[in-house]
């Protein structure tokens, strides 16, 4: 039987999903406090320093240079899949509804790469929604290195950046040799990123652009290689401000005001 694991990226002790596919994993361990019971991302081949930069792609760098199994993913201490349609209102509740290691093997039978809904923002594309709402210089920074080095997939770029939704989150789960063939491409583009705009110049929240980034050129590289994948839902194991976080989507639109912090 093919093995199947998922890292539950996470930078504190939390609760975990039980079935043994997922492996919490602590990210930005480096010069951390160790988590009992979690692997840490400053083992191994890693890049767990530069995790105020990329988010819990140091957790995914730690799987792909790492992690030995068949199936790779990645979700969140507080994001997780689900294949129920109703959600309950606690946290403990939902987390009897993750997605099992049984469900998945049996979508894994049809696709290539299981991954989230998509998130429509309907009034806006998804270049104008990171215009509003982040500083966009790295943005359009990508594109120019995606033209120099891989200039295949620029059409593609150009496609997604106009249309209104996307898978992002950076949840997934594929094969190995795909997620292998991914990271090469991802990482390469990142770290030229990084050495072009240097992320220590904006304030902590505004930092993490290459995390952010990486979550909207996940669609660009699954439609320019003819992916097959299935969508499945997610739920957030803590309650979120919808009011607050709609509120802010309209006052960058209308204002250009950028976030400051994640909701």
């Amino acid at each position: 039987m093919e093995d199947i694991k998922i890292i539950i990226a996470s930078h504190k002790k939390y609760k975990t999903a039980d079935e043994e596919m997922y492996i919490p994993i602590q990210v930005g361990a480096e010069g951390k406090e160790k988590i009992e019971g979690y692997i840490q991302d400053n083992t191994g081949e890693n890049i767990s320093l530069k995790n105020p930069y990329f988010c819990e792609l140091t957790g995914l760098y730690w799987a792909w240079k790492n992690l030995d199994a068949d199936y790779v993913g990645l979700v969140h201490y507080r994001r997780y899949f689900t294949n129920k349609k109703k959600l309950p209102k606690t946290e403990d509740e939902k987390f009897e509804i993750v997605l099992t290691e049984k469900e998945l093997r049996d979508k894994l039978k049809n696709v290539d790469i299981i991954l989230p809904k998509k998130r429509n923002y309907y009034i806006e594309s998804i270049y104008s929604h990171y215009k509003h709402t982040m500083y966009v210089e790295p943005l359009d920074e990508t594109r120019k290195i995606l033209e120099e080095k891989y200039p295949e997939y620029l059409e593609e770029f150009d496609k997604i950046y106009k249309k209104t939704s996307a898978h992002l989150f950076n949840m997934f789960v594929m094969k190995k040799e795909i997620l292998n063939e991914y990271c090469e491409w991802l990482f390469d583009i990142l770290f030229e990123l990084e050495k072009r705009i240097d992320p220590s110049q904006y304030d902590s929240f505004h930092a993490r652009y290459l995390g952010r980034i990486s979550e909207r050129l996940l669609d660009v590289w699954i439609d320019k290689n003819n992916l097959k994948y299935e969508e499945v839902k997610i739920m957030d194991m803590q309650k979120i401000n919808w009011f607050k976080k709609g509120k802010s989507f309209l006052v960058a639109k209308l204002t250009g005001k950028r976030y400051q912090k994640s909701f």
